[in-house]
């Protein structure tokens, strides 16, 4: 990859103010060039063609078109990597599942979320955006495929789940194909806080499984997903013969709170070779070390591949140190995790 090419990015965005202040704040970084605004999804069309940017930052409300219907109509016919800001709501879900790579929520006093900050995550969010896989139109016509019973008398008591960019569509792609009498599950998703609670909301209306945000002191029980605050650690401790959650405030850990290592730590302490541990789609190498721990405590780890995989940065840290026995694709892996229970 040539390091000294810049990204080419388009913002689409029907405030001049909000737009403006884009432009100016993403412009600071040497490794960006905005190389066109657009007041609305029909503008943006026309410079998508003309321009053939990299990366596009879209808001998801937009008069004319809302940028969730926009991404819709748009990936089928010019596939193009795009980051999307919004407003604290559960919409930003809605254009993940249309195909946007990631979510950048708008500045927020109320939530502690300052403008430097947001502008700081959207760089960051659109460097990774631009190594990202540019992602493939869902047809969403397919028939769900069966669902394997659980053998009641496997030696795995629970399921640990770490992901990061890309993530929120593959944990649901993986959920909705498990059995309601699968063991516990623990999640580490990167999101902001308020959004994993809204996620764990949509996973549970979406999928066979009790999900909720945890909370600390959460028991794990069959057909139970617990996701991890937006802003806590996650552990597992055992308490007598049964696993409890612990969810506290701490410092990043590979620069994430909350940390698919820290998580995978404590389950290769308390569980060992009655866990199954699963690393999907995410930048960087949160969750790899944690994995090998894992596997080095018997427990069984699967890891999401290249191919399938949004960003194949997490996975491939952890495949590569050794941490994964089975790589699999996001549609195989349900039926992976069947098989290791």
């Amino acid at each position: 990859m040539q390091t000294d090419k810049k990204i080419r990015l388009l913002i689409v965005d029907d405030s001049a103010l909000f737009r403006n202040m884009l432009v100016k704040g993403v412009s600071r970084d040497p490794e960006i060039e905005v190389v066109a605004t657009a007041v609305d999804p029909f503008d943006a069309r026309d410079k998508i063609v003309d321009l053939e940017p990299d990366v596009m930052v879209c808001d998801v409300v937009m008069p004319k078109m809302n940028g969730i219907d926009f991404i819709k109509r748009l990936l089928p016919q010019y596939p193009l990597r795009v980051v999307v800001v919004s407003s604290v709501s559960d919409a930003v879900l809605d254009a993940m599942n249309a195909g946007a790579i990631d979510f950048v929520a708008k500045p927020d006093l109320s939530y502690g979320r300052t403008t430097d900050a947001f502008i700081a995550d959207l760089i960051d969010k659109i460097k990774i955006a631009s190594k990202s896989r540019i992602p493939t139109v869902k047809s969403g016509g397919g028939a769900a495929r069966p669902i394997t019973a659980v053998n009641p008398s496997g030696s795995k008591k629970l399921i640990a789940i770490g992901a990061s960019t890309g993530g929120t569509d593959a944990i649901f792609n993986v959920l909705k194909y498990l059995p309601p009498e699968i063991p516990g599950i623990v999640i580490v998703q990167h999101i902001p806080p308020v959004f994993s609670k809204m996620f764990a909301d949509r996973l549970n209306g979406t999928t066979p499984l009790r999900v909720r945000e945890a909370q600390n002191g959460d028991y794990i029980e069959k057909g139970l997903a617990l996701i991890a605050p937006g802003d806590k650690h996650m552990r597992v401790k055992k308490i007598g013969d049964r696993l409890r959650v612990e969810v506290s405030e701490g410092d990043k850990v590979n620069g994430h709170c909350p940390s698919v290592d820290v998580l995978f730590h404590s389950v290769a302490a308390c569980c060992g070779a009655s866990s199954v541990g699963v690393i999907l789609t995410g930048m960087g190498e949160d969750g790899a070390r944690g994995l090998l721990a894992m596997r080095g405590a018997g427990a069984r780890t699967i890891g999401q591949d290249e191919k399938s995989s949004v960003v194949y940065g997490m996975p491939k840290a952890a495949y590569e140190m050794g941490a994964v026995e089975k790589q699999a694709s996001l549609d195989a892996i349900p039926q992976a995790i069947i098989s290791a229970i």
